[in-house]
C-alpha cells in the first residue's frame, strides 16, 4: 500500500529525512516512534504532499506521491488525523464528520454543505464505529478531548480512505482517553481494511496497538520489528541520550488543515 525508497527532505541546510526506505502492507497498523525532530511528522506530510519531498520514490495507494499532478487524487485516498482535532466548535458532531465527505461533492454542494442521505448515513455509521452515535446532534465544543479526537477519527473514516495518517493523535490526552482513541482507531480500521501509519511518543502504546513498530532517529530508519519486543538497546537507538544535530526546524509546525480527500468506497 505504501512504498518509500530513499526519501529525502531538508529545511534549508538542515536535513530532516535522510534516505528513508519503508514498505507498509495493506491493512497494517504501523507505529512510528522517535524523538521530536526525528522526522516523523515530515515523513507523514510527504505521504500526502502537505510537504514536498526533495528526492526519492514515494508511492501511496498506487499513486506517485512525488508528482504535483497527483495531489488531488492522492488526497482522495489518504485521510489525516492531527494531534489537535481541528473540529468546528459551533457545528454538531454529525456535521463535523460530514466535512469528511466534502471532497466527494460537486463544487456547489461543497460550498453550500448540502449532503445527501447516503453521506449522512455513512457519517452516522462512522460515529457508531467510534462509539459516539449518541452524540451526533451535540455541539462539538461540548465534548471532552478524547471524544473530540474520536470525532476526528470518524471524520477520517467518512472519507472512505485506503490510508489513514495519524500524527501524535493522543499526545494531549490522559492515558484512559488515549487508549480509548487508539483502540477505536485500530478496531475501525481493521474492520474496514484501512492501512494506518501512526506517529507516537509512547512506547507502551506502540507495543499495545501496533502490528509493527519502526523507529526514526535524525531522519534515518533505525528500528523495524513486528513483534514489539523493544530492548533497551533498541530504545537507545530510537531515543539517543545526546542529540548532536538538534531538532529539525518546522518538524512540529502545524500542518495545513485537511483538504479534499479520498475516494468513496463502492
Amino acid at each position: 500500500m505504501i512504498r518509500i525508497r530513499q526519501l529525502q527532505k531538508s529545511y534549508g541546510a538542515n536535513p530532516v529525512l535522510r534516505g528513508i526506505d519503508l514498505d507498509v502492507a495493506a491493512g497494517e497498523f504501523l507505529v512510528v516512534l522517535g524523538q521530536s525532530g526525528a522526522g516523523k511528522s515530515t515523513m507523514l506530510r510527504c505521504l500526502n504532499r502537505l510537504v514536498s519531498a526533495d528526492s526519492g520514490e514515494l508511492h501511496v495507494a498506487g499513486l506517485d506521491a512525488t508528482r504535483p499532478g497527483q495531489t488531488r487524487a492522492l488526497r482522495r485516498q489518504v485521510a489525516m488525523i492531527f494531534q489537535h482535532h481541528h473540529l468546528v466548535p459551533r457545528l454538531s458532531v454529525l456535521k463535523n464528520v460530514l466535512t469528511g465527505r466534502l471532497g466527494h461533492l460537486p463544487t456547489w454542494s461543497s460550498v453550500l454543505q448540502l449532503f445527501g442521505n447516503d453521506d449522512i448515513a455513512l457519517a452516522q455509521l462512522c460515529l457508531e464505529h467510534v462509539g459516539l452515535a449518541n452524540k451526533a446532534s451535540a455541539r462539538a465544543d461540548t465534548l471532552s478531548g478524547g471524544q473530540m479526537q474520536r470525532v476526528g477519527i470518524a471524520r477520517a473514516l467518512a472519507q472512505s480512505p485506503r490510508v489513514i495518517l495519524a500524527d501524535e493523535p493522543v499526545a494531549s490526552l490522559d492515558p484512559q482517553s488515549a487508549r480509548m482513541v487508539l483502540q477505536c482507531l485500530r478496531d475501525a480500521t481493521r474492520a474496514l481494511g484501512i492501512t494506518v501509519v501512526c506517529n507516537l511518543h509512547q512506547v507502551d502504546y506502540a507495543r499495545e496497538f501496533g502490528d509493527r513498530i519502526v523507529g526514526l532517529t535524525h531522519g534515518r530508519l533505525v528500528y523495524d520489528s513486528r513483534n514489539g519486543a523493544l530492548t533497551d538497546a533498541d530504545l537507545q537507538r530510537i531515543y539517543p541520550k545526546t542529540d548532536a544535530t538538534g531538532p529539525a526546524p518546522h518538524e512540529d509546525a502545524p500542518a495545513p488543515i485537511y483538504g479534499r480527500l479520498l475516494e468513496v468506497a463502492p
